[in-house]
């Protein structure tokens, strides 16, 4: 495949996929020419291996041993730090908070889409960010109040402190924290492990001007709409809201 083809990205994942087709998504992840193989035991990883190796060889498709990681405990992948659990990339992040205070519309709306691909990471992201955003909003001049530069300095603190989400375990109840405003949703998607509440990932939506305009009661339940369609892993959830008074009311008032 020669480089520079506009479908050869294209092309070569469509291959990747087809050569490893079959192998489950606990043995081997593909995007183009990053796989990953993530296991728990040593057991495990040398048969997962084993099975890409023979996958390769029957294409006669070759490795490059120096861009090979093997038997790693922490990789790099997309822009997050795959390990014990999943955390930002930390030279993404260093970006972030180098970023030069924004005067142009562009280059802000550059540094709010680095900050958006790791909005699971933040809590309340979407309110947090309505300053900023209101900013790149189409016919609205680029004005740079107090407001925004609050914003602008509270995604950057936000987004370098320490943040580590969990991956989810099927063998214990899934808890989701929901709550919202007139403004916007949010919710927080976790699970006790041992005595601990650990976060798997959070969720935050603006709220569109229709749907600002809806009664207590709607407005309750148009965050549990969004908050529980977020995540996929909701087989058996128990959910608590923080507000749970409008919810008494809301057979008579819908």
């Amino acid at each position: 495949m020669p480089f520079g083809l506009c479908n050869a990205p294209a092309t070569f994942g469509r291959l990747m996929e087809t050569v490893l087709r079959g192998l489950s998504a606990e043995t081997c992840l593909v995007y183009l020419d990053d796989n990953i193989i993530v296991v728990r035991t040593f057991e495990k990883h040398l048969n997962n291996l084993r099975k890409v190796f023979q996958r390769l060889q029957k294409a006669n498709l070759n490795l490059n041993p120096k861009k090979c990681r093997f038997f790693q405990k922490e990789v790099a992948y997309f822009g997050h730090v795959i390990s014990a659990g999943v955390k930002t990339d930390p030279e993404n992040i260093k970006a972030v908070a180098d970023w030069p205070r924004p005067d142009k519309i562009h280059d802000l709306r550059i540094y709010i889409g680095l900050c958006t691909y790791y909005r699971r990471f933040v809590k309340d992201f979407s309110t947090i960010a309505r300053p900023v955003h209101k900013v790149t909003e189409v016919k609205s001049n680029f004005n740079w109040t107090d407001e925004c530069e609050k914003s602008f300095i509270s995604l950057k603190q936000a987004l370098t402190s320490p943040l580590i989400l969990i991956y989810p375990r099927i063998d214990k109840d899934f808890i989701l924290d929901t709550d919202g405003s007139n403004e916007g949703t949010g919710a927080v998607l976790f699970q006790n492990i041992g005595n601990e509440e650990r976060v798997i990932a959070y969720f935050s939506k603006r709220l569109s001007k229709p749907e600002r305009n809806y009664c207590a009661a709607r407005n309750e339940l148009l965050h549990c709409y969004f908050d529980i369609a977020f995540p996929s892993l909701l087989l058996s959830t128990e959910i608590s809201s923080a507000d749970r008074s409008c919810f008494l009311n809301m057979a008579f008032e819908i």
